[in-house]
């Protein structure tokens, strides 16, 4: 997903360019991800979280529901990976009283928003949340040419010959480097997501970024089969065979569009109301983009602002009045919870 997407006029007022690459094969609806090269795939890094915000386990059995209250069919549906019968099972749970937060959140249709009220929500920056981060990219680039550069100086006092070819390779890397990433950028954009593990935020980042995912498409009513922070793997899947099928088609209508505008949108919406600037925009633009085109009717450029502003705003108010079952499910997902673990965590957080 990098080089060369254009998403024009989302949130700022401004074009800006992000990344694109071929889409993953989707397992049931639709992927969230972050940006690489060659997949519909984002380079982030499988981990787990140290801090003490994040250091209680959710390893809860089935045994821990409400008494009556049987899990097992729920985690057999997931085991399967039948999306609807995942659905049916969290409706009649939440029918017995236990999956309340299960699609939760009532249907809510799209209004014009403006930037001014992304700020009075908590969002930072609302102005520049579509604009591409270039930190860990520049920040690897620099380091290669900062090191092989100081190695080079060094080299050139090597005695004889040595104290020319020896420099003249070194200083070559970083064009080899450059090449690589023309050829095979998904090469270069995996050694950048490895590079970035070493940001002091770069984990609770990803936690965060794909704890939001989760929870506003559990909140929506969209089942969620499977998720990964493994390197090269990072995503959420959301599966609904019928809305595949609509997606693929491309005739997604307009409600539809707006709950899936939502769920895309989470990710960056969670990076907006903790941090000042956002990193993992652009698979979250870029997702929200490719749903736009498979939509009728058609959305021109200032409908497809508003629409991602207004995804922002709804997914962020979401996160917000749910911040304890992000928080259970960020520390949930950090400690490689199960699904049915995690949607545990949701449920039973205060």
């Amino acid at each position: 997903m990098k080089h060369l997407w254009r998403q024009e006029g989302v949130i700022c007022s401004s074009s800006s360019n992000g990344g694109e690459a071929a889409p993953r094969k989707m397992a049931g609806l639709v992927t969230i991800v972050r940006p690489t090269t060659t997949d519909f795939v984002s380079p982030l890094i499988g981990f787990r979280i140290r801090s003490s915000d994040f250091g209680r386990k959710w390893r809860i059995g089935a045994s821990s529901a409400a008494p009556g209250i049987d899990l097992k069919p729920l985690e057999a549906a997931i085991e399967k990976k039948d999306g609807e019968a995942v659905k049916e099972t969290l409706d009649q749970l939440r029918e017995l009283g236990w999956a309340k937060k299960w699609s939760s959140q009532p249907y809510v249709s799209r209004r014009m928003t403006s930037l001014r009220e992304l700020t009075t929500l908590g969002i930072k920056n609302a102005e520049n949340l579509a604009i591409p981060s270039v930190r860990n990219d520049a920040a690897f680039l620099s380091t290669v040419v900062g090191t092989t550069g100081a190695l080079a100086v060094l080299a050139g006092k090597l005695p004889g010959d040595w104290g020319f070819f020896v420099p003249y390779i070194i200083g070559s890397i970083p064009l080899i480097v450059l090449a690589i990433g023309s050829v095979s950028p998904g090469l270069l954009q995996a050694a950048i997501g490895a590079f970035s593990s070493f940001f002091p935020d770069y984990q609770e980042r990803i936690a965060r970024h794909e704890a939001a995912h989760f929870l506003v498409a559990y909140l929506t009513g969209l089942p969620i089969l499977g998720y990964s922070l493994d390197l090269g793997k990072e995503h959420v899947n959301l599966i609904d065979e019928g809305l595949q099928k609509v997606i693929y088609s491309g005739q997604l209508d307009s409600k539809e569009l707006d709950r899936l505008a939502v769920v895309s949108m989470a990710g960056l919406a969670a990076e907006g109301l903790k941090y000042d600037k956002v990193v993992g925009q652009s698979a979250d633009l870029f997702t929200l983009q490719r749903l736009i085109n498979r939509s009728k009717p058609p959305l021109s450029k200032d409908q497809q602002q508003n629409l991602t502003r207004w995804a922002v705003l709804l997914a962020a108010s979401l996160i917000k009045t749910n911040r304890g079952a992000h928080e259970a499910l960020l520390s949930a997902m950090s400690n490689k919870a199960t699904v049915l673990e995690c949607i545990q965590a949701i449920e039973t957080a205060a």
